[in-house]
């Protein structure tokens, strides 16, 4: 990995040095193999030190990183055959949202997911992962479509928010939104949420509003950005490290505050350092899940759910 984050610098001056004595590295030199070795066992061990106490700015940053799994790596890795299905038979195809069947581990599936897109130019065609209201629209389809064929629904959440564009606006988009959480509270087939990367405002929710959320360890999940937030309370952007401890949007808080159901472990360093491991580690907790969902009767599972949400913020007596 070369796209370092600021507070990992430590980590790859070592890593560097390590590169570095491996190119001068014959083969039989013993010394600089000890010496390699070494660095390596330091290096490994500077990057536990590091991710176990991450602020909660910093795992925004680790959250937002270039090199976290995508939908189309996790698509690839576990999900066999997928087939996309495409346009909300209103206005448009809307790329940022992606959804279609395919079989995940013997399971037909309905895959629904935001993708941010790889490069400038995946980016550009994806809309960075930010959805117009023909992405919720065309959730809202598919979701109905799983519902009735009895297929459980496998979503990912990795966006900043919805698209706040100004046409975004004229064609619903904040109703769009409200509509797709009204049809996951309704169906009656398991729907289970991961947040990989950024769970960011309604444009999440739309998608998270499952049976099960289960989030990666270094991933958030909030109703607006740090910065967004810093902006509305401090009149600045500069305080958008603090208004990320404030707002308690890493997966450990959430957890112990209900809103999510699984923490799911990810390599050392974090996904980005090893996608393929992290998304079978991913696979393995959805898999667990939705064993448990299947054995549900529809009416249950459509209860739990509804219960689930109406229950999150509540203030205990």
């Amino acid at each position: 990995m070369n796209n370092f984050l600021d507070f990992e610098k430590p980590i790859a001056d070592l890593e560097g040095k390590i590169r570095d004595l491996e190119g001068l590295d014959n083969g039989s030199d013993l010394e600089i193999n000890e010496d390699v070795d070494k660095l390596r066992q330091k290096a490994s061990q500077l990057l536990k030190n590091t991710y176990s106490k991450l602020t909660p700015w910093q795992k925004t940053q680790v959250a937002r990183h270039v090199d976290r799994p995508k939908l189309k790596d996790i698509t690839h890795r576990l999900i066999e055959g997928f087939t996309p299905l495409s346009g909300d038979r209103n206005f448009a195809e809307d790329h940022a949202i992606v959804g279609g069947l395919g079989r995940f581990r013997g399971q037909t599936v309905m895959v629904i997911g935001t993708e941010k897109g790889c490069d400038l130019e995946s980016r550009l065609h994806h809309n960075f992962g930010m959805a117009r209201p023909e992405g919720y629209r065309k959730t809202q389809r598919l979701m109905k479509l799983a519902d009735q064929f009895g297929i459980p629904i496998l979503t990912f959440v990795d966006t900043s928010g919805a698209y706040p564009g100004i046409g975004a606006e004229e064609r619903g988009q904040a109703e769009a939104i409200a509509r797709a959480i009204q049809v996951s509270l309704d169906i009656r087939v398991p729907v289970i949420a991961s947040i990989v990367g950024e769970g960011g405002s309604g444009g999440a929710v739309a998608l998270a509003t499952a049976n099960r959320v289960l989030m990666l360890e270094n991933a958030i999940y909030a109703v607006i950005s740090p910065e967004g937030c810093a902006a509305i309370l401090w009149k600045t952007r500069d305080r958008a490290e603090d208004a990320a401890t404030a707002m308690k949007i890493t997966a450990q808080d959430l957890l112990r505050l209900k809103v999510i159901d699984r923490i799911v472990e990810e390599p050392l360093g974090g996904a980005q350092r090893d996608i393929t491991a992290a998304i079978d580690i991913l696979g393995d907790a959805i898999q667990e899940e939705l064993n448990d969902l299947l054995d549900r009767e529809p009416g249950t599972l459509r209860e739990e759910r509804r219960r689930k949400f109406l229950a999150i913020g509540r203030l205990e007596d």
